[in-house]
């Protein structure tokens, strides 16, 4: 069957679709031996040979799905970085087949970062219309007060545009400082440490603890697990809800 070359890229895991798109165009991608950087193009993967980078293009059809518990320091990225910092793809490295992350943490932010081959599975977990949640454990400078803290309830602004509304709970205080429990359903860059700026409570430390139904349970800093059946059909069920 025949797509356009950004989906075949996306479904391969190689790339998101925007870079793909990217890529195509600064004729990076061959079809058949021949350069190609028209966005409209396509193609049949069971067919015709796709090349990226000079590299063929294998479609996955088996899908899989893990979680790393992201430490910090670490960039969420599918390159290496020319600095030579790690990456989250050093620690996913003995998954079966290639994987990519669905969305991103900040450098410093650790915790639950899920990975698939499912490239479509994964744009409609980030698309804002699917709300999927997801929660973070914040440690904040200071003790917001409770109007503080329904500001980020009722949500903020950010470059102009409100927010959604974060569900907001103060867990408890740490000497001067306090942790929050965050839940959103929306990714702006940034997101958490801009909304407590806002209001005067920078954040200290960020983790990741949920990722919609998903948890990261017992899994240590800088490891990853595969999902159980019964985690992936929760995936599934968040943006189709009739899914089995």
């Amino acid at each position: 069957m025949k797509m356009r070359l950004q989906k075949i890229i996306a479904d391969a895991g190689l790339a998101s679709r925007r870079e793909a798109e990217r890529w195509i165009a600064e004729g990076k991608v061959k079809v058949n031996g021949q350069v190609t950087k028209l966005l409209g193009t396509v193609a049949d993967p069971k067919v015709d040979t796709i090349q990226v980078k000079g590299k063929s293009v294998v479609p996955s059809h088996e899908k899989v799905f893990l979680i790393l518990n992201k430490p910090p320091s670490c960039l969420t990225t599918m390159t290496k970085d020319p600095r030579g910092r790690k990456t989250v793809m050093d620690f996913v490295k003995k998954a079966p087949v290639r994987v990519f992350p669905v969305g991103r943490l900040d450098y410093n932010t650790q915790g639950l970062l899920l990975f698939t081959n499912d490239g479509e599975l994964s744009r409609k977990l980030l698309a804002p219309k699917f709300k999927v949640p997801r929660t973070y454990q914040v440690k904040v400078r200071g003790v917001p007060d409770e109007k503080k803290l329904n500001r980020l309830r009722k949500g903020v602004r950010l470059d102009n545009l409100p927010t959604a509304p974060i569900e907001t709970k103060a867990l408890r205080t740490s000497g001067k400082n306090c942790v929050l429990t965050m839940k959103l359903v929306e990714g702006k860059n940034r997101h958490i440490k801009r909304v407590c700026e806002l209001v005067g409570h920078p954040v200290i430390k960020l983790k990741r603890t949920h990722f919609s139904a998903l948890s990261l349970k017992d899994l240590p800093l800088g490891n990853f697990r595969f999902l159980s059946p019964k985690e992936i059909r929760s995936l599934y069920k968040a943006v189709i809800p009739d899914s089995d």
